[in-house]
């Protein structure tokens, strides 16, 4: 256990891009996935990874050679470029804190039904106990932030992501898929149903997050790193996109042996506990349910930062965790993120939505970083080479396809 929490600090900005990535949205997607469809769509998670770590790399590069943070830069030295950031700030902003909406919800309801098995006098008075743990989940979030630093977000978030990743993992080896079903994931199809696009818009939504890549150099800034570090950059790039792929697949594995080949449907947020109870008992309601909450917590964290940091890279390109101007944001946020418990809404149908509108400003996320890092007298020799640029320019293909996807969706659902 001490070389994984070694390795995983070894990670460095990167274990917040795992957080950004594999909340509990990236879980409801993963298992909605793989009980109605199997692994069907791994090819789609396959994409999204590699891209996100291609987008890590550049921005990562990029701020190392240049000392500039990414709206900062967009402001500074593209055409519109104040414009474009403020768009990117807002879309990101909606995105992020919808999630959290979802986020929090399917958090303190998968907390309240594992109470509600050992504790049954809590049946018929779920609401008000979602509501409890709710508020007692986001304030404990927010005295974190209130006081903290870099380096503790960064050890707290190796720990629920060390948690998460463990109890997916093991989960794996609880059912067992079958690997040839996992391999012929890898076919590129879509899912010929209602609903089929928005959950392929979710997955991209989930995990080739803006955030993540907008975000990633002031983390970078705050881990301390300078141009001596660029192997370490590439490195964690690498490392964080594998670690979001293994996890997220083991996750759509377990969900497809557990309900996919009985037709099992997922309506509540601990149903995948309840099918893998008769193969591993209370095992794996203990299991499952330190990974979904985990997941959760690693992402209401740095969701709920998501937008001070952002306002304060357009402002002055500093990360910032400690003006008044981002206490009062992460306390709006913490408000907002209230919605689900307070109205009682179906936490799962609210973040598969949620999901969906990630991808819309990743196009824009996208083309100010291959415009910046191929300007010559930014980056030197160290400007995008033919690999970069090529799989820039397939990301940008593949979000826009994503996002009229995703456009398609919701129509769909209007």
């Amino acid at each position: 256990m001490s070389k994984i929490l070694l390795f995983l600090l070894g990670i460095g900005p990167g274990i917040f891009a795992i957080g950004y990535t594999i909340g509990t949205g990236s879980v409801t997607s993963m298992i909605v996935a793989g009980s109605s469809h199997g692994m069907q769509l791994l090819w789609v998670l396959a994409l999204s990874c590699l891209f996100s770590w291609v987008l890590m790399e550049a921005y990562g590069r990029y701020y190392l050679v240049t000392g500039e943070t990414a709206l900062f830069s967009f402001k500074k030295h593209l055409k519109l470029g104040p414009v474009i950031s403020i768009l990117i700030i807002i879309g990101i902003t909606f995105g992020q804190w919808n999630s959290l909406i979802g986020i929090l919800g399917i958090s303190a309801n998968a907390i309240v039904e594992t109470l509600a098995l050992f504790v049954p006098s809590i049946k018929g008075n779920e609401y008000w106990w979602v509501l409890v743990v709710a508020i007692l989940v986001i304030a404990g979030m927010y005295t974190l932030l209130w006081k903290g630093s870099y380096s503790i977000f960064e050890k707290i978030l190796v720990f629920f992501v060390s948690l998460m990743g463990l109890s997916f993992f093991f989960s794996l080896f609880v059912v067992l898929p079958d690997p040839v079903e996992v391999l012929n994931g890898f076919v590129p199809s879509i899912p010929e149903v209602k609903g089929g696009k928005m959950l392929v818009a979710a997955f991209v939504g989930t995990t080739m997050a803006a955030a993540t890549f907008i975000s990633r150099p002031l983390f970078i800034q705050g881990k301390g790193w300078t141009i001596d570090n660029l192997n370490e950059q590439r490195k964690d790039a690498l490392w964080a996109a594998v670690l979001i792929f293994i996890i997220s697949a083991s996750i759509m594995a377990v969900a497809m042996a557990a309900f996919y080949h009985d037709g099992k449907v997922v309506n509540k947020v601990l149903d995948m506990v309840y099918a893998l109870e008769p193969i591993a008992g209370r095992f794996s309601i203990a299991l499952f349910f330190m990974g979904t909450l985990a997941a959760g917590l690693s992402s209401v964290f740095p969701i709920l930062m998501i937008a001070p940091l952002m306002i304060a890279d357009y402002q002055q390109g500093k990360l910032d965790t400690s003006s008044k101007q981002f206490k009062i944001l992460t306390g709006i946020a913490c408000l907002i993120g209230l919605a689900v418990p307070i109205f009682g809404a179906n936490p799962i149908q609210a973040q598969i939505l949620t999901q969906v509108f990630n991808v819309f400003v990743l196009p824009l996320v996208i083309i100010g970083i291959m415009i910046l890092i191929n300007r010559k007298d930014l980056m030197g020799v160290q400007k995008a080479g033919y690999l970069l640029n090529a799989g820039m320019s397939l990301a940008l293909l593949f979000a826009c396809i994503i996002s009229y996807n995703g456009v398609l969706a919701i129509w769909e659902t209007i």
